[in-house]
């Protein structure tokens, strides 16, 4: 008798799922990581006999998406209510874990696991701040420019192609978006400070009494809505599409994010990207290093990444010029991550990390530019004291030495001469200086009681 209701309820799942493929209706998919405010007014305004709606987000599941890919649930209007930092949209409630990572939606539209869900999208809403936003996160460094020049380009033309670079690679977030939601007709999103919930559900309810519902899932921007939300910065894009100058940066981007491609593959991307110019490196430095971050020993040990990984290790050409161009940077936080990088890879031995790790610093004291953060970072550098040894190789010149902020990256690296100069810092009437000694003693505090007086003394001298 229960085996009898098999045929049956395979039927019933049969023709569920006939019903959903034939149904007229526009499918409006919300993602809620915060504010339902404007899902909920989506859904009080749009009529039921032309819209269903779909949450995406299922709470307590981390997988939610690839659960809606599975569910092979095909989206014509997407709607998104959370903060935005850049890379994810989050919730500001203590009680909610849910977020939208951005690479994993990049995942979803560049890999074959997902092909529907976003596949016949008209329109996106992204209510968070900053979501096309058109400046880039980053630029073409000076270091970019200065390698151009030494490629035996003019100034002219090293400055055009270093802005050529940053058109590419910059990732603004209105580039990524555009990317990310390639060949959508309408992305509306806000270019800084975005409404609250509270305040974009009345704005929402205020469009659709004027009776511009018609107008959601036809791809046609709405100048009612961008007039009701204009100002708090609403904005709207076109996706990437065939034709668009960087499509064919948007087809290599997709490698790194495509389920398709092998790590060993992807490596091999990495690995011509690293072969390439200099200019070219630097803009690619962050995903390069987000990929090694994520390879971990047992992907290392696969035959295939096995063989890429060491064809790597010895291009010997690629390894000069990556370190040319970390020996160049003249952000020292972003060249301590490209040693580390290096380090990753395979070009560096740990004793040859630390000997760059030294150089960095030697060049940095050899220059005015020492300050909070500088002090901060080499503290950092140093927090098991093994840089202490390499003390005697960071000579600061006589110009130089009597600065207290140079004085106190020296006693970052023990020297116990330079920790009495900082220390005398703190009753200092520069407050320069005397950031900088509180930037010292955040990773070297007193703990001796003659100095604890002496520095109170100090003080209280004042």
């Amino acid at each position: 008798m229960t085996f009898a209701r098999f045929p049956l309820l395979a039927a019933l799942l049969a023709a569920a799922c006939a019903h959903a493929a034939d149904d007229p209706r526009r499918t409006v998919c919300t993602i809620t990581v915060n504010s339902s405010d404007e899902r909920e007014a989506f859904r009080r305004n749009l009529p039921e006999d032309k819209f269903r709606f779909v949450e995406l987000v299922e709470r307590g599941r981390p997988d939610w998406l690839a659960s809606a890919c599975k569910e092979e649930v095909r989206c014509d209007v997407l709607v998104v209510s959370g903060h935005f930092a850049g890379t994810e949209f989050y919730s500001s409630r203590y009680d909610v874990n849910e977020s939208l990572r951005v690479d994993e939606m990049e995942r979803v539209q560049c890999s074959a696991s997902c092909p529907g869900l976003f596949s016949q999208l008209k329109e996106v809403y992204l209510f968070g701040c900053d979501t096309l936003k058109p400046e880039p996160v980053r630029s073409a460094t000076p270091e970019i420019v200065r390698a151009l020049l030494r490629s035996g380009r003019s100034r002219a033309e090293s400055e055009r192609l270093a802005r050529a670079l940053s058109e590419r690679h910059a990732e603004s977030s209105r580039d990524l978006m555009r990317r990310i939601f390639a060949g959508v007709p309408l992305i509306y999103g806000f270019s800084s400070l975005a409404p609250l919930g509270r305040a974009a559900g009345p704005l929402l309810d205020e469009y659709f009494a004027s009776g511009s519902g018609e107008d959601v899932g036809t791809g046609r921007p709405s100048a009612r809505l961008l007039g009701l939300f204009g100002p708090s910065s609403m904005t709207f894009a076109g996706g990437m599409s065939a034709s668009d100058p960087n499509a064919g940066y948007r087809r290599e981007s997709c490698s790194y994010f495509d389920d398709r491609v092998t790590l060993a593959q992807k490596l091999g991307l990495m690995h011509r990207t690293l072969r390439g110019d200099a200019a070219g490196v630097r803009m690619a430095f962050e995903r390069i290093e987000g990929f090694f971050a994520s390879l971990d020993e047992s992907g290392r040990h696969e035959a295939e990444v096995s063989r890429a990984l060491a064809a790597l290790v010895h291009d010997h050409a690629a390894r000069a010029r990556f370190l040319a161009l970390a020996r160049d940077t003249e952000d020292p936080a972003l060249r301590v991550r490209m040693i580390a990088l290096a380090r990753s890879v395979g070009w560096l031995s740990p004793a040859e990390q630390r000997a760059e790790t030294v150089r960095m610093i030697r060049d940095l004291l050899a220059s005015e530019a020492v300050g909070y953060g500088e002090v901060d970072l080499i503290c950092a550098l140093n927090h098991h004291h093994e840089l202490d040894r390499e003390l005697h190789r960071v000579k600061v010149a006589k110009r130089l030495a009597s600065r207290t902020a140079h004085a106190a990256a020296r006693a970052c690296l023990g020297s116990d001469e330079a920790r009495a100069t900082v220390l005398r810092a703190l009753a200092s009437p520069n407050d320069p200086d005397v950031q900088v000694a509180q930037a010292y003693l955040r990773h070297r505090p007193i703990t001796d009681p003659g100095e604890l007086r002496a520095a109170i003394s100090g003080v209280g001298r004042m």
